[in-house]
């Protein structure tokens, strides 16, 4: 965590200082570096997997340069396999940390490509945020792990709680642990129309909402939302397994 006292010259050094790679970033952009007035850093993305111990963070760290200008330096910090020790690699745009991700990681960003009109540096489009998540996506699903947003993860997950209208949604302790989520990700499980007992069709989807906490862990809420109401009406009811939420599905589909 940084110390919010910390003068930006500090900062930077201590950035420079711990990264393996800091030599490789260019001198063009260093010098320009040598002139922040202020910086700004934040965790853009997490990603680990308890099951293979494969775990990474990036952090964007934003520079207010004397000439009114901006840079921003990206920051991958990661265990390698078989060691505990974390390493710290920084580059100067999205495209070279997603390489990076690629070389240590073995994990290809087929069909994307570095932003192609930018200098080191330089600012970036305004739809970065999804390059940077396409990039890092590992496109064979049976080896994919999660790719968490840092954003307002505890009041999503509030939100996801509070719209469930099932007698069986989790309950407080459920809601208090995931008031410390600090990065989620939403997957569609399934999405479709199944006909119902009496005749009419209604439309079915599931999501899995997965949380990480401050400690680690991995929780995630099951939302099942249909329309296999007496009306047609929409409705969201949530669960704590996909077991659970997909029974649900099933009996909703059934009742006449």
């Amino acid at each position: 965590m940084s110390d919010p006292y910390e003068t930006t010259e500090a900062h930077l050094e201590r950035l420079l200082g711990r990264a393996l790679n800091s030599f490789d970033l260019p001198d063009r952009l260093v010098e320009r570096l040598g002139t922040a007035l202020a910086h700004s850093s934040s965790l853009y993305t997490t990603h680990h997997s308890p099951a293979t111990g494969v775990w990474r963070e990036t952090h964007r760290h934003t520079y207010l340069l004397a000439d009114g200008g901006s840079v921003s330096l990206w920051e991958l910090a990661y265990l390698p396999e078989g060691d505990r020790r974390v390493r710290h690699e920084v580059f100067a745009s999205k495209a070279e940390t997603c390489l990076a991700v690629s070389r240590l990681f073995g994990e290809a960003s087929a069909g994307a490509a570095p932003d192609p009109v930018l200098l080191p540096g330089d600012e970036e489009p305004e739809n970065d945020m999804a390059v940077l998540s396409e990039l890092f996506a590992d496109p064979a699903p049976a080896r994919r792990h999660r790719e968490y947003a840092v954003e307002q993860s505890a009041d999503h997950a509030r939100r996801v709680l509070r719209r469930a209208e099932n007698g069986d949604r989790p309950g407080e302790p459920v809601a208090a642990l995931l008031r410390s989520a600090y990065a989620h990700q939403i997957t569609q499980a399934f999405g479709g129309r199944q006909s119902l007992s009496d005749g009419r069709d209604a439309g079915f989807s599931l999501y899995e909402h997965a949380f990480v906490l401050v400690d680690g862990t991995e929780v995630s809420l099951w939302e099942v939302e249909h329309t296999a109401t007496p009306d047609g009406r929409h409705m969201c009811e949530v669960y704590e397994s996909e077991a659970a939420a997909r029974e649900a599905m099933e009996l909703r589909a059934r009742v006449r």
